[in-house]
């Protein structure tokens, strides 16, 4: 039995579209780690992208239900609270440059701050709780500012809750700016919004054999900015303000016996997002040229977007271990989402429709348009040892979309009191989607050091939309998803002080649904780590990734690679640390567009190359009574140069001096300097300076 190797494949991957959130795959059993890798596109530089994962929904792994934890106990005349609180205050010297760039980018102010909260309190009873831990940090006006709480009681409930508010500013001078060239800097699609986002989740009797949980999420923002209302022959920058939430409410139970692990959710969703753009003042907008000796404007304008949508959504997960040499691990999802949008406009002005170079000073447009998608994703995985050198892990995904929707419109354009133009249309739309994957990996423990992975993944789907009635629209279209992947991996670790890695991937495509889309692509990544000098530590990391997309216009073209070396320095004293890096990046980009004033094509070109160099020194040096004083010191430089030249310099230090048993006084200081050598007037530079007091018990 464990010499025989049963191949198969079920169900995978789960999109929500309900929770606008991608969820995560249940997590298989220790032993079984299916090796899951996203694809996606890639046009230029690209940044990491948090990604959060829903551990409240994960299934136990164990072979049996664990034991109810016990409560935490506390020393006989140890303190009920522990922890550190830190408050200060910060200056900000007045940036030099370009404010708006400082804000868009650093966005710190000056004044009383919260710079770190850190609290564990312990209950002398435990009638109601063991234990509560309270964490914040960046209150009293930074732009991230984040709270946790939790409380727990062996064997009854863990609650948790986390909040973080986000202040997002962007207002770029050299971004969306038509007027720049008449010295006018104003960034047509800017945004001074604040985000918040709160969940709240409680479990009932953790850690036992029956776990109910009951969880509530709200994230929802406000916020002004400048947009552009678009009319025929003419764009107008105006004042523009949003306001959206989500609410998100799910419960369920986990299940967990001795070979079996199971969680079961029902979950339920509701957005709502509305905008609103107006003007009462003349507004002659991005285009002073006379159309036919006739100049447009815009007089007044009130425009609202109204989105509506909600849905409820069922998600199974289980998790099996049913004999020592096979794991097995499989998860679904259904929901049918449903929404809908309202939007009117009203304006007058000196407007043209210039298909038939009509005039006209008044339009009513009204529109309104419903979508319904019910969604299914499901995922299965399994892996089997049928000898202990050997794992075979398998996993096979689906994800299938329906998506409908019809929409109504009445556009009425008058000059004085007449009816020059007018149109009413209904649109009806369908959008089928189905994409699958199917992934094989075998690890090989060859001895000596040395593990072999070799996989292969298949990738294939279609995508078919259509629109009635036509109206000039391609009224039916099908693209497909076909892709090829072969994947390889080799590590050594002939010591405990030298690992080596090396891991390739290769994908060829015969069909795929987006102009940017991995194709025809290659991926290498090799890395290293070497021990030396008892407490010196070297790793460098190289990565580069080509991809190749005939079918995009003209051939899309991308091109990276990324090199780093690290060196660590971490003695047992721990009176001195070292930690610096140094990386090196390349990209280089090219696609064909359509040049907007023309509509003839042209080349859309992007390279750059980057060094990074960041690197931090702590020591903690005695005074001469005997106290610990910490010293910190470091920061980061980058230095770009191709399409966009950019320099950024970010140095820091901090001071951290006793003064009594639980009090310390600390000084830090920061500077930003940001440079851009084609768009100088986006530089700027400041000095921040933050003095306090951290009490700690």
């Amino acid at each position: 039995m464990r010499r025989t190797v049963i191949f198969g494949i079920i169900a995978t991957g789960l999109i929500p579209f309900a929770t606008g959130q991608t969820p995560t795959p249940a997590t298989p059993p220790a032993t079984a780690a299916p090796t899951t890798q996203a694809t996606g596109t890639t046009a230029g530089p690209v940044t990491s992208v948090p990604v959060v994962s829903d551990t409240s929904a994960a299934p136990s792994t164990s072979a049996a239900a664990p034991a109810p934890a016990a409560a935490e106990s506390r020393p006989s005349g140890e303190s009920w609270i522990t922890g550190t609180v830190d408050i200060g205050y910060r200056w900000l010297a007045t940036p030099g440059g370009s404010f708006e760039t400082y804000r868009s980018v650093v966005n710190l102010g000056q004044g009383v701050r919260l710079t770190s909260l850190d609290l564990t309190i312990l209950e002398p009873s435990r009638r109601w709780f063991d234990s509560m831990h309270v964490r914040g940090s960046g209150w009293g006006g930074d732009p991230y500012s984040v709270f946790h709480f939790d409380a727990k009681k062996a064997g009854l409930y863990r609650l948790n809750v986390d909040y973080r508010g986000i202040s997002y500013f962007n207002n770029l001078p050299a971004y969306a700016d038509p007027l720049l060239a008449n010295g006018i800097t104003l960034d047509e699609q800017s945004f001074d919004k604040h985000r918040r986002i709160t969940s709240v989740n409680l479990e009932i009797h953790p850690g036992r054999a029956f776990t109910p949980y009951i969880a509530a999420e709200r994230d929802s923002s406000t916020g002004t900015g400048v947009t552009v209302f678009q009319s025929s022959g003419n764009e107008y920058p105006i004042a523009d303000t949003t306001d959206d939430s989500t609410n998100l409410l799910r419960a369920g139970f986990r299940a967990a016996f001795r070979h079996f692990d199971a969680t079961v959710e029902e979950g339920y969703t509701n957005f709502r997002s509305d905008q609103n753009d107006s003007t009462a003042t003349k507004n002659n907008g991005d285009n002073s040229t006379p159309v036919t000796g006739q100049t447009l404007d815009l007089t007044g304008l009130l425009q609202d977007y109204g989105i509506r949508g909600s849905s409820n959504y069922t998600k199974a997960i289980v998790t099996s271990s049913p004999t020592s040499w096979f794991d097995i691990y499989a998860q679904a999802m259904y929901t049918a989402p449903r929404t809908t949008v309202n939007y009117q406009q009203y304006d007058t002005g000196s407007l043209v429709i210039l298909s038939q170079l009509l005039f006209y000073n008044s339009e009513q447009y009204l529109v309104s348009s419903t979508t319904r998608f019910p969604h299914t994703t499901a995922n299965v995985g399994w892996e089997i040892r049928p000898y202990h050198r050997i794992r075979i892990l398998q996993s096979y995904l689906t994800d299938r979309m329906t998506n409908t929707g019809s929409a109504t419109q009445n556009d009425t354009e008058s000059a004085g009191t007449s009816t020059v133009a007018q149109s009413i249309a209904a649109l009806d739309s369908t959008l089928n989607y189905h994409t699958s994957q199917a992934e094989t990996n075998i690890m090989v423990d060859a001895g000596h050091g040395f593990t072999i992975r070799a996989g292969y993944r298949y990738v294939w789907g279609t995508a078919t939309d259509a629109v009635l009635p036509a109206d000039g629209l391609i009224t039916l279209q099908q693209d497909g998803l076909r892709r090829n992947v072969e994947m390889g991996t080799v590590s050594w670790r002939p010591t405990q002080k030298i690992f080596l890695s090396g891991e390739a991937e290769v994908g060829e495509s015969g069909g795929t649904y987006f102009r940017t889309s991995l194709y025809d692509y290659q991926r290498v990544r090799a890395m290293g780590r070497y021990s030396f000098l008892k407490h010196w530590q070297a790793s460098g990391d190289f990565r580069v990734m080509n991809n190749h997309n005939p079918l995009a216009g003209e051939s899309y073209k991308f091109i990276t690679h990324q090199e780093s070396l690290t060196l660590i320095y971490t003695p047992r004293s721990k009176a001195v640390n070292i930690d610096a890096t140094w990386e090196h990046c390349g990209y280089h980009s090219n696609i064909t567009f359509l040049v907007p004033q023309s509509l003839t094509p042209g080349d859309s070109v992007f390279t750059e190359n980057c060094h990074r160099i960041s690197g931090m020194l702590n020591a903690n040096i005695k005074s001469f009574d005997k106290r610990t004083i910490t010293l910190e010191a470091g920061g980061a430089a980058v230095l770009t140069s191709g399409t966009n030249p950019t320099t950024w310099y970010q140095p820091t230090a901090k001071a951290v001096v006793p003064i009594s048993k639980n009090v310390s006084a600390f000084g830090e200081w920061r500077y930003y300097g940001f440079g851009e050598l084609f768009y100088q007037y986006q530089s700027f530079r400041a000095h921040l300076v933050t003095v306090g007091l951290r009490y700690s018990r």
